[in-house]
Protein backbone atom coordinates (compact mmCIF):
# COMPACT_ATOMS: atom_id res chain seq x y z
CA UNK A 1 0.00 0.00 0.00
CA UNK A 2 2.56 2.46 1.23
CA UNK A 3 4.69 1.71 -2.36
CA UNK A 4 1.10 2.32 -4.55
CA UNK A 5 0.46 5.65 -2.75
CA UNK A 6 4.12 7.04 -3.42
CA UNK A 7 3.85 5.95 -7.46
CA UNK A 8 0.64 8.29 -7.53
CA UNK A 9 2.81 11.19 -5.99
CA UNK A 10 5.37 10.89 -7.57
CA UNK A 11 3.44 10.50 -10.68
CA UNK A 12 2.07 13.81 -9.99
CA UNK A 13 4.97 15.99 -10.47
CA UNK A 14 4.32 14.75 -14.39
CA UNK A 15 5.16 11.50 -15.91
CA UNK A 16 8.44 11.82 -17.31
CA UNK A 17 9.99 12.21 -14.13
CA UNK A 18 7.58 10.06 -12.31
CA UNK A 19 8.69 6.64 -14.77
CA UNK A 20 12.18 7.99 -14.26
CA UNK A 21 11.69 7.33 -10.26
CA UNK A 22 9.51 4.18 -11.21
CA UNK A 23 12.64 2.46 -12.81
CA UNK A 24 14.46 0.95 -9.95
CA UNK A 25 10.77 -0.78 -9.16
CA UNK A 26 10.37 -2.23 -12.32
CA UNK A 27 12.50 -5.83 -11.59
CA UNK A 28 10.58 -5.86 -8.25
CA UNK A 29 7.30 -5.70 -9.66
CA UNK A 30 8.05 -8.28 -12.45
CA UNK A 31 9.34 -10.53 -10.08
CA UNK A 32 6.45 -10.77 -7.67
CA UNK A 33 3.70 -10.10 -9.75
CA UNK A 34 0.26 -10.34 -8.70
CA UNK A 35 -1.40 -13.49 -9.93
CA UNK A 36 -4.44 -11.63 -10.98
CA UNK A 37 -2.43 -9.51 -13.56
CA UNK A 38 0.53 -12.10 -14.21
CA UNK A 39 -0.08 -11.97 -17.67
CA UNK A 40 0.02 -8.34 -18.49
CA UNK A 41 3.40 -8.61 -16.18
CA UNK A 42 4.81 -11.46 -18.53
CA UNK A 43 3.54 -9.52 -21.87
CA UNK A 44 5.47 -6.59 -20.51
CA UNK A 45 3.13 -4.14 -21.78
CA UNK A 46 -0.70 -3.27 -21.18
CA UNK A 47 -2.81 -2.67 -24.35
CA UNK A 48 -5.01 0.99 -23.63
CA UNK A 49 -7.91 1.29 -26.03
CA UNK A 50 -9.29 4.54 -26.87
CA UNK A 51 -11.84 5.35 -28.86
CA UNK A 52 -12.65 8.58 -31.06
CA UNK A 53 -12.92 11.78 -28.90
CA UNK A 54 -10.39 10.21 -26.59
CA UNK A 55 -7.56 10.36 -28.70
CA UNK A 56 -5.70 12.58 -31.57
CA UNK A 57 -3.19 11.21 -33.75
CA UNK A 58 0.23 12.58 -35.11
CA UNK A 59 -0.22 13.35 -38.66
CA UNK A 60 3.80 12.33 -39.37
CA UNK A 61 4.73 9.93 -36.68
CA UNK A 62 1.09 7.66 -35.67
CA UNK A 63 1.70 8.19 -32.30
CA UNK A 64 -1.64 8.46 -30.03
CA UNK A 65 -2.34 11.17 -27.57
CA UNK A 66 -4.76 11.58 -25.77
CA UNK A 67 -7.86 14.24 -26.35
CA UNK A 68 -10.53 15.42 -23.79
CA UNK A 69 -10.64 13.21 -21.39
CA UNK A 70 -8.70 10.59 -22.84
CA UNK A 71 -5.75 13.43 -21.46
CA UNK A 72 -6.84 12.22 -18.30
CA UNK A 73 -7.49 8.55 -18.74
CA UNK A 74 -4.04 8.36 -20.37
CA UNK A 75 -2.16 9.62 -17.60
CA UNK A 76 -4.33 6.44 -15.19
CA UNK A 77 -3.31 4.39 -18.04
CA UNK A 78 0.45 5.04 -17.62
CA UNK A 79 -0.23 4.95 -13.45
CA UNK A 80 -1.30 1.77 -13.74
CA UNK A 81 1.46 0.64 -16.18
CA UNK A 82 3.96 1.85 -14.04
CA UNK A 83 2.44 0.03 -10.96
CA UNK A 84 2.63 -3.03 -12.83
CA UNK A 85 6.27 -2.19 -14.86
CA UNK A 86 5.31 -2.40 -17.47
CA UNK A 87 5.27 -0.34 -20.91
CA UNK A 88 1.63 1.05 -22.38
CA UNK A 89 0.42 0.90 -25.78
CA UNK A 90 -1.88 2.96 -26.85
CA UNK A 91 -4.49 1.41 -29.50
CA UNK A 92 -7.20 3.35 -31.10
CA UNK A 93 -10.74 2.78 -32.52
CA UNK A 94 -13.22 4.46 -34.54
CA UNK A 95 -16.26 3.92 -31.69
CA UNK A 96 -16.86 2.50 -27.87
CA UNK A 97 -18.40 -0.43 -29.60
CA UNK A 98 -15.36 -1.01 -31.43
CA UNK A 99 -13.92 -0.95 -28.26
CA UNK A 100 -16.00 -3.27 -26.78
CA UNK A 101 -15.13 -5.90 -29.10
CA UNK A 102 -11.35 -5.32 -28.98
CA UNK A 103 -11.32 -6.39 -24.93
CA UNK A 104 -14.02 -9.09 -25.70
CA UNK A 105 -11.39 -10.73 -28.95
CA UNK A 106 -8.20 -9.85 -26.36
CA UNK A 107 -7.26 -7.73 -29.17
CA UNK A 108 -6.50 -5.24 -26.22
CA UNK A 109 -6.61 -5.20 -22.34
CA UNK A 110 -7.98 -2.58 -20.90
CA UNK A 111 -10.19 0.48 -22.22
CA UNK A 112 -12.45 3.39 -20.86
CA UNK A 113 -15.89 3.41 -20.68
CA UNK A 114 -19.22 4.54 -19.43
CA UNK A 115 -21.29 2.77 -16.53
CA UNK A 116 -23.99 1.99 -18.85
CA UNK A 117 -21.92 -1.11 -20.45
CA UNK A 118 -21.44 -2.65 -17.36
CA UNK A 119 -23.66 -6.17 -18.99
CA UNK A 120 -21.50 -6.07 -21.73
CA UNK A 121 -17.89 -5.24 -19.73
CA UNK A 122 -15.92 -5.65 -16.47
CA UNK A 123 -15.91 -2.77 -14.93
CA UNK A 124 -13.84 -0.84 -12.16
CA UNK A 125 -15.51 2.06 -10.02
CA UNK A 126 -16.07 4.88 -11.83
CA UNK A 127 -13.33 7.67 -11.75
CA UNK A 128 -14.37 10.84 -14.09
CA UNK A 129 -17.76 12.38 -14.59
CA UNK A 130 -18.34 14.05 -17.64
CA UNK A 131 -21.61 15.98 -18.12
CA UNK A 132 -23.78 15.71 -21.62
CA UNK A 133 -25.24 18.65 -22.73
CA UNK A 134 -25.27 20.48 -26.02
CA UNK A 135 -22.98 22.90 -28.21
CA UNK A 136 -24.78 25.80 -30.34
CA UNK A 137 -24.03 28.37 -32.77
CA UNK A 138 -23.93 32.01 -32.27
CA UNK A 139 -27.35 33.25 -32.32
CA UNK A 140 -29.06 30.44 -31.51
CA UNK A 141 -32.31 30.66 -29.60
CA UNK A 142 -31.64 27.48 -27.20
CA UNK A 143 -30.71 28.22 -23.88
CA UNK A 144 -31.57 25.42 -22.73
CA UNK A 145 -31.83 21.38 -22.40
CA UNK A 146 -35.49 21.73 -22.61
CA UNK A 147 -35.03 24.13 -25.22
CA UNK A 148 -33.39 21.73 -27.69
CA UNK A 149 -36.44 19.48 -27.80
CA UNK A 150 -38.57 21.08 -29.75
CA UNK A 151 -40.56 20.31 -32.72
CA UNK A 152 -38.01 21.00 -35.77
CA UNK A 153 -34.90 21.76 -34.19
CA UNK A 154 -32.09 19.17 -35.76
CA UNK A 155 -29.84 17.79 -33.02
CA UNK A 156 -26.05 15.96 -34.43
CA UNK A 157 -25.20 13.22 -32.38
CA UNK A 158 -22.56 10.21 -32.67
CA UNK A 159 -24.38 6.34 -33.25
CA UNK A 160 -23.92 4.71 -30.33
CA UNK A 161 -22.17 7.03 -27.97
CA UNK A 162 -23.38 6.51 -24.31
CA UNK A 163 -24.37 10.35 -24.71
CA UNK A 164 -26.24 9.52 -27.55
CA UNK A 165 -28.33 6.68 -25.83
CA UNK A 166 -29.03 9.01 -22.69
CA UNK A 167 -30.47 11.52 -25.05
CA UNK A 168 -33.09 9.49 -27.12
CA UNK A 169 -34.25 8.44 -23.48
CA UNK A 170 -34.97 11.76 -22.77
CA UNK A 171 -36.38 13.55 -26.02
CA UNK A 172 -39.85 13.88 -26.56
CA UNK A 173 -40.09 15.87 -29.83
CA UNK A 174 -37.24 15.27 -31.98
CA UNK A 175 -34.94 12.58 -33.56
CA UNK A 176 -31.39 13.54 -33.47
CA UNK A 177 -29.05 13.14 -36.90
CA UNK A 178 -26.62 10.41 -36.27
CA UNK A 179 -22.98 10.60 -37.52
CA UNK A 180 -20.48 8.10 -37.49
CA UNK A 181 -17.62 10.55 -35.49
CA UNK A 182 -17.25 13.60 -33.90
CA UNK A 183 -15.77 15.51 -36.23
CA UNK A 184 -19.10 15.01 -38.40
CA UNK A 185 -21.53 15.62 -35.93
CA UNK A 186 -19.91 19.02 -35.36
CA UNK A 187 -19.21 19.41 -39.01
CA UNK A 188 -23.45 19.55 -39.70
CA UNK A 189 -23.43 22.19 -36.67
CA UNK A 190 -20.70 24.23 -38.17
CA UNK A 191 -22.59 24.42 -42.09
CA UNK A 192 -25.78 24.83 -40.44
CA UNK A 193 -27.34 21.33 -41.32
CA UNK A 194 -27.63 21.06 -37.45
CA UNK A 195 -28.87 23.23 -34.59
CA UNK A 196 -27.17 21.54 -31.68
CA UNK A 197 -24.86 19.25 -31.29
CA UNK A 198 -25.12 16.54 -28.00
CA UNK A 199 -22.05 15.09 -26.56
CA UNK A 200 -20.12 15.42 -23.28
CA UNK A 201 -18.87 18.53 -22.04
CA UNK A 202 -15.27 18.29 -22.76
CA UNK A 203 -15.85 17.39 -26.06
CA UNK A 204 -18.70 20.32 -26.86
CA UNK A 205 -15.87 23.16 -24.93
CA UNK A 206 -12.80 21.45 -27.22
CA UNK A 207 -14.96 22.01 -30.30
CA UNK A 208 -16.57 25.65 -28.78
CA UNK A 209 -13.35 26.98 -29.64
CA UNK A 210 -13.56 25.93 -33.84
CA UNK A 211 -17.04 27.86 -34.24
CA UNK A 212 -16.43 31.62 -33.31
CA UNK A 213 -19.50 32.82 -30.02
CA UNK A 214 -20.34 29.45 -29.97
CA UNK A 215 -22.39 28.23 -26.45
CA UNK A 216 -21.81 25.07 -24.61
CA UNK A 217 -25.08 25.16 -21.88
CA UNK A 218 -24.86 25.10 -18.81
CA UNK A 219 -27.02 22.78 -17.57
CA UNK A 220 -26.87 18.77 -18.52
CA UNK A 221 -29.24 16.10 -19.46
CA UNK A 222 -27.25 13.45 -18.17
CA UNK A 223 -23.96 12.54 -17.29
CA UNK A 224 -21.26 9.63 -18.56
CA UNK A 225 -19.53 8.14 -15.35
CA UNK A 226 -16.24 7.07 -17.25
CA UNK A 227 -14.51 3.53 -15.54
CA UNK A 228 -11.88 1.73 -16.58
CA UNK A 229 -12.50 -1.93 -18.12
CA UNK A 230 -12.02 -4.98 -19.03
CA UNK A 231 -13.41 -8.06 -21.09
CA UNK A 232 -16.20 -9.83 -18.72
CA UNK A 233 -14.31 -13.18 -17.86
CA UNK A 234 -11.20 -10.91 -16.52
CA UNK A 235 -12.57 -11.35 -12.78
CA UNK A 236 -9.26 -11.02 -11.81
CA UNK A 237 -7.97 -8.25 -13.44
CA UNK A 238 -10.81 -6.32 -12.85
CA UNK A 239 -10.70 -7.14 -8.59
CA UNK A 240 -6.72 -5.62 -9.51
CA UNK A 241 -7.59 -2.01 -11.45
CA UNK A 242 -11.17 -1.49 -9.02
CA UNK A 243 -8.29 -1.66 -6.03
CA UNK A 244 -5.97 0.34 -8.41
CA UNK A 245 -8.54 2.96 -9.14
CA UNK A 246 -9.96 3.33 -5.71
CA UNK A 247 -6.61 4.38 -4.77
CA UNK A 248 -6.06 6.58 -7.27
CA UNK A 249 -9.22 8.24 -6.37
CA UNK A 250 -8.55 8.07 -2.62
CA UNK A 251 -4.94 9.77 -2.90
CA UNK A 252 -6.13 12.28 -5.15
CA UNK A 253 -4.51 11.50 -8.21
CA UNK A 254 -7.16 11.41 -10.19
CA UNK A 255 -8.01 15.14 -9.19
CA UNK A 256 -4.30 15.80 -9.61
CA UNK A 257 -4.18 14.40 -13.10
CA UNK A 258 -7.59 16.31 -14.33
CA UNK A 259 -5.64 19.86 -13.37
CA UNK A 260 -2.47 18.41 -15.09
CA UNK A 261 -4.54 17.60 -17.96
CA UNK A 262 -6.27 21.46 -18.01
CA UNK A 263 -9.22 20.12 -19.48
CA UNK A 264 -12.41 21.80 -18.77
CA UNK A 265 -15.79 20.08 -18.02
CA UNK A 266 -14.20 17.04 -15.92
CA UNK A 267 -14.42 16.55 -12.62
CA UNK A 268 -13.82 13.47 -10.25
CA UNK A 269 -16.82 10.49 -10.31
CA UNK A 270 -18.52 11.21 -6.81
CA UNK A 271 -17.50 7.81 -4.03
CA UNK A 272 -21.49 7.32 -3.57
CA UNK A 273 -23.73 7.23 -6.48
CA UNK A 274 -26.57 6.34 -5.32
Amino acid sequence: MKRQRIIFTALSVGLFLAFAQFAGTIAEAQQTADPRVADLVKAGRIRVALHLAQYTKDPVTGELRGLGSGTVSVQIAHALAARLGVEVQLVGYPSPPAVEECLKAGTCDVGFAGIERAAALGLSPPFLQLDYTYLVPAGSSIRSVVDADRPGVRVAVVRNHLSTLALSRTLKHIKPIDTEIPEAAFDLLRTGQADAFASTRPVLLAYSAKLPDSRVLEDRYGANLVAMAVAKDQAGRLAYISEFIEEAKASEFVQRAIERAGERGIRVAPRDLN
